[in-house]
């Protein structure tokens, strides 16, 4: 598990960013989807059942200003940075895996 700072810029405008801070890198990524599914209430507040796939969770995050994560290195304990196509990857394969449970 290493500690997970996700940095997130809705817009151009410096007001918005906002940062989140995660146990590990997974339970970040999962808050990626979690945003963008209280993006998708946001502007579908009459449906019951919201679904999407991949493809939309990506062009979400790409619309965004900014997205970025910090990764803690345990041996060095130095945050290493990374941006939103090493995000999409990981997330990738997290869902990926999730689906084959």
């Amino acid at each position: 598990m290493s500690h997970t700072i996700l940095l997130v810029q809705p817009n151009t405008r410096p007001d918005t960013r906002t940062y989140s801070d995660y146990e590990s890198l997974n339970e970040c990524l999962e808050g990626i989807c979690k945003i963008f599914e209280e993006h998708l209430k946001r502007i579908h507040p009459t449906d019951q059942c919201i679904t999407y796939d991949i493809s939309q969770l990506f062009d979400f995050m790409d619309q965004l200003s900014d997205l970025s994560c910090l990764v803690l290195q345990k041996l060095t304990g130095t945050y290493v940075p990374h941006n939103k196509e090493w995000l999409k990857e990981k997330i990738y394969h997290m869902l990926r895996k999730q689906a084959g449970k």
